[in-house]
């Protein structure tokens, strides 16, 4: 297997066009790690060297697949190079949400990993530990925490006009909701972009009557679109959860949004593996990885985070969520609530130790 050392070796020999320096030896490219078959480099040229880019990147391509155990080659960009963050002037400033102490960002690349049954469970498991924890459902286009929570039907209170208009979240199992949901009929599309969506982001960040929170779980929608980014620039996100699945398939889309959140100056807190195993409920001491296995270790380790836990699938975790509430209020001994309750905690001790 080809080694950190041979790579890093083999592309020192690309050198920057003005002073001949080796692009190692400058910093420009860095964090070489090698998962046979996949190699990941980290780019991080200074705005003088933007122009060698493609170059840069042809060269690290071609270094790289002529290994013989290499035949992916990803490249994450870097933006945080001295030069870059020193013009303040264009750099969104971060505003605090009055009355919340920490934001937990729950993302994910793609669809169908379980991400709001992962935001949901923690948010209850949060709860259940004694801490003042809010929802927000910012997954605009497809709103799924109410009807998880069983409060579909609700209708959130607003207070005031104008600037000073402030939505009361929904309060159920003993965290405070709020989510788009609320604000339209069932099944009915929305179709925003841009400014607007922008806008009923922030307003269900500054203008919701959060209580004095601990922990504010954000639902993000799937992929890096407009929404993340509108979020990781407006508030300081304390931490972001990656959620993957154990198929090497669903890695792809993962990589994409962890390395928009880099790229974006959001802390990564680790990666959560959902439906990492299935439990039958007649047979509670087995377990089929009907999904295949590693996909959160592997992710995990190329990005130098911690496998923060492994969710099995187990049927309440499905049943009790139509009914509206979350196996970790329904069924706490359940080996998947048991598993919410340790990534609970652990977000406690990190954050509010």
């Amino acid at each position: 297997m080809t080694t950190v050392e041979e790579a890093s070796y083999a592309l020192s020999k690309i050198v920057d066009a003005g002073s001949q320096k080796s692009v190692i030896d400058l910093g420009w490219i860095k964090n070489v790690r090698i998962t046979s078959p996949r190699s990941i480099i980290t780019l991080a040229l200074p705005s003088y060297a933007n122009s060698q880019r493609d170059r840069i990147v042809k060269e690290v391509r071609e270094i790289l697949l002529n290994f013989n155990d290499i035949d992916d080659v990803q490249i994450e960009l870097d933006n945080s190079s001295p030069e870059a963050t020193s013009s303040e002037a264009n750099t969104p400033q971060l505003q605090d949400i009055k009355g919340i102490k920490k934001i937990i960002a729950v993302s994910s690349g793609k669809g169908g990993v379980g991400k709001s049954t992962i935001a949901v469970n923690l948010a209850c498991s949060l709860s259940k530990l004694g801490l003042r924890t809010g929802l927000l459902d910012a997954d605009i286009y497809g709103p799924n925490t109410p009807s998880m929570l069983g409060v579909s039907e609700e209708n959130p209170k607003v207070h005031g006009s104008g600037n000073e208009q402030r939505l009361i979240p929904i309060e159920k199992h003993g965290i405070s909701i709020v989510s788009m949901g609320f604000l339209i009929e069932e099944g009915q599309p929305v179709i925003w972009r841009g400014p607007m969506l922008n806008s009923i982001i922030r307003q269900f960040l500054y203008q919701v009557e959060w209580n004095n929170l601990d922990f504010l779980v954000i639902d993000l929608p799937p992929g890096t679109g407009d929404a993340q980014i509108s979020l990781a620039q407006s508030v300081p996100i304390a931490g972001a959860i990656i959620v993957t699945t154990p198929q090497k398939v669903s890695l792809q889309d993962s990589r994409r949004g962890l390395a928009m959140f880099k790229q974006l100056g959001v802390p990564l807190l680790g990666v959560v593996e959902n439906m990492s195993v299935f439990i039958p409920p007649d047979q509670p001491n087995k377990k089929y990885e009907i999904f295949g296995n590693g996909g959160g270790e592997l992710l995990a380790y190329e990005n130098n985070l911690p496998l923060l836990a492994k969710i099995p699938i187990e049927m309440p975790v499905v049943t009790e969520s139509n009914l509206g509430v979350p196996i970790s209020i329904s069924e706490p001994n359940a080996k998947s609530s048991i598993k919410f309750q340790e990534l609970a905690i652990l977000v406690k001790s990190k954050y509010l130790s």
